[in-house]
């Protein structure tokens, strides 16, 4: 329910009573992940997707029947071939979804959640997603420091360890599900993303949903192709920078879409702005002077994707320099380049295209295949981060 926080909090403000309906868990080719979430208000008002269409309309239902009676219930959506007509999901996956009234107990943390996640401050939200009828719903609100605030209303244990469970899924920027016995203890490790698998019949399970701020992707080289990509980097949720050493390129008038411009040498900037492992970094200025220190240090720091654009003698070029200045042959495997997929890209939209397409197979697992003709899966289990990833 936080990628719908700034709308939310705006109804609780305005003191509208609402239900949310929240993804727990996926199975098969189910069209969204966990925490994908789905709210109505009293007046039947609704925004956000469960389903990209599939089951919406018994969904609103469900919240509707959420706000009468004030109780939360976990519902699960399959496709039947028996009956191919019932609501369910004709892509043959299967969804549990939380339907959540923000009432009672749990109203104060959910609004607590909310307005962190309006504000980007890292925290991570625990619901009782299965277990008994009456912890249905129940959250705490852990923040990046360990401290927490509500209670899942039943063993003292089980808000302790639920806090240190939440806490290391924010440090990891995943949203996941974890199961606990009814007095606290650990059971099984998290399952993150696609929240499959079976939960624990004698506990709780909690869906944990992580805000942290969004991933960066830093652009090197002021060039009309990084003016597509950073267009395309903040279509998928970036926090976008782009960094050349010649000022009368790295203006703010060429880059609009970017979240920072910046005017330096690019392997000065990359150590002083440090890296994650989120960090998209592509480097597309394919000049020597500026390629071989950078991606001598981009090689050896955390990051989730390092692509270098260039011809392919361009590549080979830059991997015999960059090993004259002692890159190893396991950091130069972290390389991607030529950067981007075989797309047939010329304009600097197509060859944006093709970056970003690069990145989300890699980010995913994906292979880059035509799903035409394909065995492979259209949806997938991933260890990829939780919200705001540009996920």
């Amino acid at each position: 329910m936080l990628d719908l926080a700034g709308e939310l909090r705006r109804w609780i403000e305005e003191g509208r009573e609402f239900a949310v309906a929240t993804v727990v868990a996926v199975g098969g080719s189910a069209p969204r992940g966990p925490g994908a979430a789905l709210a109505v208000d009293s007046a039947g008002t609704v925004i956000g997707s469960v389903s990209g269409g599939c089951v919406e309309g018994a969904v609103y239902d469900l919240c509707r029947e959420a706000l009468r009676t004030g109780t939360s219930v976990l519902e699960r959506f399959g496709y039947s071939d028996e009956d191919a007509f019932a609501v369910g999901l004709t892509c043959g996956g299967t969804i549990e979804v939380l339907i959540t009234p923000v009432a009672g107990p749990a109203a104060t943390v959910l609004a607590s959640a909310l307005s962190a996640a309006a504000r980007n401050e890292p925290a991570a939200l625990a619901r009782v997603a299965r277990g008994p009828a009456e912890l249905l719903g129940r959250a705490l609100l852990v923040r990046s420091d360990g401290t927490y605030e509500g209670d899942l209303g039943g063993h003292p244990d089980l808000d302790r360890t639920a806090a240190a469970e939440a806490r290391a899924l924010l440090e990891a920027g995943r949203t996941g599900a974890v199961d606990l016995s009814a007095s606290g203890a650990r059971r099984g490790s998290p399952r993150t993303e696609s929240g499959g698998g079976s939960h624990c019949p004698a506990g709780v399970t909690l869906l944990v949903e992580s805000n942290v701020p969004p991933p960066r992707m830093i652009v090197f080289g002021a060039v009309d192709f990084a003016s597509a990509l950073a267009r395309a980097g903040k279509f998928l949720g970036y926090h976008v920078t782009v960094c050349d050493a010649r000022p009368v390129f790295a203006t703010r008038h060429r880059f609009p879409d970017a979240d920072e411009v910046v005017v330096d040498w690019p392997h000065r900037y990359l150590s002083r702005t440090g890296t994650d492992a989120r960090t998209v970094l592509c480097v597309l200025t394919h000049d020597a002077k500026f390629d071989v220190p950078l991606l001598k240090a981009a090689l050896r720091m955390p990051a989730a994707f390092i692509g270098a654009m260039g011809s392919r003698r361009t590549h080979e070029d830059r991997e015999r320099r960059l090993r004259s200045e002692g890159v190893t042959e396991a950091e130069l495997a972290r390389l991607r380049s030529p950067i981007g997929l075989d797309l047939g890209a010329r304009t600097p939209e197509e060859t944006a295209l093709s970056i970003a397409a690069e990145i989300v197979a890699v980010r995913q697992g994906g292979t880059g295949v035509p799903l035409t003709g394909s065995n492979t899966p259209i949806h997938r289990d991933s260890a990829a981060p939780g919200r705001s990833a540009a996920a």
